[in-house]
């Protein structure tokens, strides 16, 4: 009886100590499960300000081809080297006052600021802190300190050009002249015809800021001058860059990330003359805004003529098209860095569907945080702006004043990787697509990736005019100063142990 009655008990046991095995076996494979695949809310950004917990990206992180879509191109040892030379020395006594109304949004009135801080030191004048405008299509309110370290920008320059707040109360009823300088413009312009204004006036004031010094063949403190400026004095008011570092690591919380310059917004719409895909009535609606606006000269345009030629900004629809023909998984983090978008968020459906993980201003920061920033363009400019230069990639779907900018920062800052879109070649695989005569797939892929070997941003010259050019179309056709500072501003040597982030001051 007694063997009998610890048989029944060794049972048992085995029994119990199996099932306990199994329920642990059970929450083990449950808890891997959960670790593994983190909730649907956070992959869908339900919460606009709630950071993800895991900040790997999901899918082949690990493979060799999707490691090639992050990596920077080789910078071949350039690095910025904008100091002036021996020769170079202290401002000369100030001749006058240059004032300066700029014109534009953020980014054309920056690359005025710069060029008008070289004007100065070369007319020796004492430099006005520029006037932004405030009556661009924009409408935005907003002063030079709103926007810039004033503080910073006046001392960063010290040694260069004299800056000062504002033009002294004895000079405020003189009498001054007021110049639109010619485009583009050289030395010779500015020592000889603007100089010698001086004998007549002591205050001078640009009327227009935009594309006033020639690009090339200037003297290299001109140019080194131009970029101490632009990278250096001119940095964004602390607030600004206090937001947008934030917004960056809210992007960075989702591991690498593209910003995506969407230049798909009303303004540009109008003023390219670029209707395709848009609605009769949306296209009446542009027409009218383009010729309601008098400071755009080219009333008249072919939509289609100015597609065909690359002139258009990519739609959404065709920029989720080339980031899946180039590689880039659907569950990529893609900064939208823009204003509000033509046609909202139905015209971001296509891409939307494609790239689930779109954020922007307004998805990453709260209403509070963004407040202070609302209803001034220049400012949320800015932010964009910042997010676009610390991206991983960044991908303009048009050569705009900020595209440019960007891309040329970016440059400076050890040619951190762009893919510019060749827009021109890219409509006609897109118009065969629609027509349904090539699909999507390895083909169109291979014939998209071949065509941007060489658009990622590696280091090359700025390009000069296109041949055969001649007047204001030969300076038109030039690559820009600020979109490539190579080679005035960047010199080929050992990479010195140094950090380039663009919060490091």
């Amino acid at each position: 009886m007694q063997r009998r009655k610890r048989r029944v008990v060794v049972v048992v046991l085995r029994k119990l100590i199996t099932c306990a095995i199994c329920v642990i076996a059970l929450l083990a494979l449950l808890s891997v499960h959960v670790h593994v695949f983190p909730s649907s809310k956070v992959s869908d950004f339900s919460d606009p300000y709630k950071l993800p917990t895991v900040a790997q990206l999901d899918g082949a992180s690990g493979s060799s081809d999707f490691g090639k879509l992050w990596k920077t191109p080789p910078n071949r040892g350039y690095v910025p080297c904008v100091d002036p030379s021996p020769n170079y020395t202290s401002p000369a006594p100030s001749r006058g006052f240059l004032l300066v109304h700029t014109n534009g949004g953020l980014n054309q009135m920056r690359a005025g600021i710069c060029d008008m801080v070289a004007v100065a030191r070369i007319i020796n004048a004492t430099l006005v802190v520029p006037e932004l405008d405030k009556r661009s299509f924009w409408q935005d309110s907003s002063n030079f300190s709103d926007v810039f370290d004033e503080d910073h920008f006046i001392s960063a320059l010290a040694n260069d050009v004299k800056v000062i707040r504002k033009l002294p109360k004895e000079f405020t009823t003189a009498t001054r002249a007021v110049r639109h300088f010619r485009s583009w413009s050289g030395m010779d312009y500015y020592q000889d015809e603007i100089a010698s204004m001086w004998d007549d006036y002591q205050v001078i004031r640009a009327a227009k800021s935009d594309s006033r010094l020639a690009n090339n063949n200037l003297p290299p403190d001109i140019q080194k001058l131009r970029c101490r400026a632009c990278y250096e004095a001119l940095r964004f008011a602390p607030q600004i860059e206090a937001m947008g570092k934030l917004l960056v690591d809210r992007m960075r919380s989702y591991g690498r990330y593209i910003s995506l310059h969407l230049r798909y917004e009303k303004d540009m719409l109008a003023f390219s003359g670029c209707t395709h895909g848009l609605s009769p009535f949306e296209a009446d609606e542009l027409r009218m805004i383009r010729e309601s606006t008098a400071y755009w000269k080219v009333k008249d345009i072919d939509s289609e003529e100015q597609r065909s030629k690359g002139y258009c900004p990519l739609t959404p629809k065709e920029v989720g098209i080339f980031l899946a023909a180039l590689g880039y998984p659907s569950n990529t983090p893609i900064y939208i860095a823009s204003g509000e978008l033509y046609g909202g968020d139905s015209r971001m459906a296509d891409l939307q569907s494609r790239y689930p993980k779109l954020m922007n201003k307004e998805k990453l920061a709260s209403v509070e945080e963004l407040e202070p920033f609302v209803n001034h363009a220049s400012q949320l400019a800015a932010l964009d702006y910042i997010v676009s230069v610390e991206s991983d990639v960044f991908i303009p779907s048009y050569s705009g004043n900020m595209a440019r900018a960007v891309e040329g920062h970016r440059r400076f800052l050890g040619h951190r990787k762009i893919i510019s879109p060749d827009r021109k070649a890219l409509v006609r695989l897109f118009d065969k697509i629609e027509k349904g005569t090539m699909k999507e797939g390895k083909s169109l892929a291979n014939r998209i990736i071949e065509i941007h070997k060489r658009r990622q941003g590696s280091p090359r010259k700025r390009k000069g005019p296109i041949s055969g050019t001649k007047g204001m179309d030969r300076f038109r056709s030039e690559e820009a100063f600020y979109v490539n500072p190579l080679p005035d501003c960047l010199c080929q040597k050992e990479l010195p142990n140094v950090s380039s982030s663009f919060f490091i001051k």
